[in-house]
C-alpha cells in the first residue's frame, strides 16, 4: 500500500505560510538531494484548491528547466476541490471534496509510489482525521516571523510519533512524524 506523506516548510514558531520570505537562506544541496528523492519516490501529486492553482501557476513555466521540474509536470496530480469545475494542468484530475475520503483511499490502495503532498491545510486535516496520512515531513527553518498560518488549526489534538530526524549543515532540520 503507498504512504501519503505531507511535505511541509514551517518555521521554529510553527508558521507555514509566505515561505519563500523566509526559506530560502536555508535552501542547500542537502536539501535539494532530499526534495529530489522524496518527489522521485512519488508517483501522485495530491492538493487543495489553493496549492493547485499556485503550482499550476509556476510548474508549468519551468518545463524544460531539470528534472525536478520535469517530474512534478508529468506525474498524476490530483486536484481536491468544492469549486474548481476542471484543471487545465496536464495529468490532473479533479476529486470533489465530497469524494475525498473515498477516492483517496482507492488511490491509496493502488499499486505504485508514495502519494506527495506539499503543506498542511483542510486536506491533511481530514486525511489524518481518516487515518489516511502516513507521514509528516516537517522542514523546520531556524528562524522565527512571529505571526501567519500555524502548521495546525487552533483546536487540533493529535499525538504523534518521531520516526526519523535529518539534519543539513544551513541549519534546517527535517523531522518526520507518524500519526500515533
Amino acid at each position: 500500500m503507498r504512504k501519503i506523506i505531507t511535505s511541509t516548510y514551517v518555521t521554529l514558531d510553527g508558521f507555514i505560510d509566505n515561505p519563500h520570505l523566509w526559506s530560502f537562506d536555508y535552501w542547500s544541496d542537502e536539501a535539494a538531494q532530499y526534495a529530489h528523492a522524496l518527489l522521485f519516490a512519488s508517483d501522485i501529486l495530491l492538493m487543495g484548491r489553493v496549492t493547485y492553482e499556485g503550482f499550476a501557476a509556476a510548474w508549468p513555466g519551468r518545463a524544460g528547466a531539470d528534472d525536478f521540474a520535469d517530474r512534478i509536470n508529468a506525474m498524476d496530480k490530483y486536484v481536491v476541490t468544492s469549486t474548481l469545475d476542471k484543471a487545465d494542468w496536464n495529468n490532473t484530475t479533479i476529486i470533489p471534496s465530497d469524494d475525498l475520503i473515498a477516492e483517496v483511499t482507492r488511490l491509496k490502495e493502488q499499486p505504485g509510489g508514495d502519494i506527495l503532498i506539499y503543506g498542511c491545510g483542510q486536506l491533511t486535516d481530514a486525511l489524518r482525521e481518516s487515518g489516511l496520512l502516513d507521514e509528516y515531513r516537517l522542514w523546520v527553518h531556524p528562524v522565527s516571523v512571529g505571526a501567519g498560518q500555524r502548521l495546525f488549526r487552533e483546536g487540533t489534538k493529535a499525538a504523534f510519533t518521531l520516526a526519523n530526524t535529518e539534519t543539513f549543515a544551513s541549519g534546517l532540520t527535517i523531522l518526520t512524524y507518524q500519526p500515533a
